[in-house]
């Protein structure tokens, strides 16, 4: 619907009287005519939104207005024609999509609807805050099924310590080792992190408290 440098044309647009004195009266309220509704109307929203918008329709069969010939052989007589708008815009416009634009303009007035402009290298806040809670549920997800699953018995030997700490059974790691391992995994499992978990941080716990106990 880009119609720059085109002569401009007058659209002759039938439309409800609704419709008619809807549209008139947003223009007088806002110092406009309108041409300029419909026009800001198709340079903010994308062409497919317009088109795919409903049309208001032409008026009802006994939908008309009644006006005065000014010229011709019935000159000063009444004449009931269907209601109409006038909009001065540039050629190649379909009537269907005016009326299409002037009834979008009511109902973003209206607020009905509304424009969200967006920065495709700036997303909505809203649009990556639902990226973030799809990455969490990804990553805990995953993170469950990687996740040593808690001795129910509890820590018994240190065989059972090294497991929980993520160690193999038979490795002899330093006390720097477990602390460091300790701590990794506490900011992980911690019942305030986003992980959280309140029984595998109590088993680390019991790990940790068991192991220092053995390792020099």
């Amino acid at each position: 619907m880009a119609h720059k440098g085109k002569s401009k044309k007058s659209y002759v647009v039938p439309c409800s009287s609704g419709l008619r004195d809807a549209v008139a009266a947003l223009a007088e309220v806002n110092g406009v005519n309108t041409a300029d509704i419909a026009r800001s109307v198709m340079l903010l929203v994308p062409n497919g939104a317009i088109r795919a918008y409903p049309d208001p329709g032409e008026p009802l069969p006994n939908d008309r207005e009644e006006v005065i010939l000014k010229t011709g052989i019935n000159a000063g007589k009444p004449w009931r024609r269907k209601p109409r708008l006038q909009v001065r815009l540039p050629a190649g416009y379909e009537i269907v999509d005016i009326r299409r634009a002037l009834g979008l303009a009511l109902a973003l007035n209206a607020g009905t609807l509304e424009v969200v402009l967006k920065d495709i290298n700036h997303p909505r806040i809203e649009d990556r805050l639902e990226s973030a809670e799809g990455n969490i549920k990804r990553l805990t997800s995953a993170l469950s099924a990687i996740s040593y699953q808690p001795i129910e018995r509890g820590i018994e030997t240190k065989a059972d310590a090294l497991y929980v700490l993520g160690f193999h059974p038979h490795s002899r790691p330093t006390r720097a080792d477990v602390k460091n391992r300790f701590r990794m995994l506490a900011q992980i499992y911690h019942p305030d992190a986003i992980f959280g978990d309140t029984h595998r941080m109590s088993q680390l716990n019991a790990a940790i408290s068991f192991l220092r106990k053995r390792i020099s």
